[in-house]
């Protein structure tokens, strides 16, 4: 069920809006536990070392081997810990201190001490940090959904970004959030940019209990916003590419692929495809 309003409703009164980070952060501190024991994220396989990073990511981000490596929103931190693997000196950051917590403990476990985690909101992650920069500032799928001002995160992104490094986004596209569940139809409005509240059962991983925590808060971003913030807060885009899956069946349609030790679901052959997923390295000039 979508919430547009802070209003009475016929269950009560409908949260209001204004109140996203909390409404969040309880989301997210009760999904801490139901998604590292979740067969989505396979913690057991991870801690034999299952490579967790898509081979995409693997590719466009490149070596690094030695690097400093700042992860924003990095939850319970397993993505931070597959750059730790091939030997980045991470640092993940996220304001669920039930998160950190975890992604602290499944450093341990994994044999990686030095992984660094800290419990801040994103938007003050640049003071939390105090002035640190670092060569990659790398943020995953699922991120941007969470956060109203898209500018205030490129600049906050941008400003821990050393000179001759670069941020890395992978994202999920806007067009598909335009889509019904068929894949086809054109059901939602692509420049929505107001709040939008979600009231809707479950979670994005399996899970042996239902969730009690329902309610979230999230924002829709175009593409043509999100790269212009970025330019605008001084970095060079190197390159934006759009990819023809994405890493749940979002629409019944979806075929199962499976790249590697990777699954992915596309379009199957033969039907128009819509870009599902798309990355984008934008660097700092030395």
């Amino acid at each position: 069920m979508t919430i547009s309003q802070a209003s009475s409703g016929p269950d009560g009164p409908r949260p209001d809006p204004a109140d996203w980070r909390a409404l969040n952060r309880a989301m997210w501190d009760e999904r801490v536990p139901i998604h590292t024991g979740s067969g989505f994220y396979d913690v057991p396989g991870f801690l034999a070392g299952a490579e967790v990073l898509r081979p995409f990511e693997l590719t466009e981000v490149g070596d690094v081997d030695g690097r400093r490596l700042l992860h924003l929103q990095c939850h319970f931190g397993q993505d931070t810990l597959g750059w730790a693997r091939h030997g980045a000196a991470v640092t993940g950051l996220d304001f669920s201190a039930s998160a950190v917590a975890a992604a602290e403990e499944l450093a341990r476990e994994a044999g990686l001490p030095d992984a660094r985690f800290v419990t801040a909101d994103v938007y003050e992650a640049a003071n939390v940090l105090a002035g640190e920069v670092f060569d990659v500032v790398y943020t995953g799928l699922g991120a941007l959904c969470w956060l109203p001002d898209i500018e205030r995160w490129a600049q906050t992104a941008a400003a821990m970004v050393a000179p001759g490094g670069f941020l890395y986004l992978a994202e999920f596209h806007p067009v598909t959030d335009m889509l019904g569940d068929d894949g086809r139809t054109v059901e939602y409005d692509y420049f929505h940019q107001e709040a939008t509240v979600w009231d809707e059962p479950g979670t994005y991983t399996d899970y042996v209990e239902e969730p009690q925590i329902t309610v979230s808060v999230q924002w829709q971003h175009g593409l043509g916003e999100i790269l212009s913030a970025i330019a605008a807060a001084g970095l060079r885009i190197e390159f934006v590419h759009e990819h023809d899956f994405t890493l749940f069946p979002r629409f019944a349609a979806l075929e199962t692929v499976t790249e590697g030790v990777t699954r992915v679901y596309r379009f199957p052959e033969g039907r128009p495809r819509v870009p599902m997923v798309y990355s984008v390295r934008a660097a700092r000039p030395r």
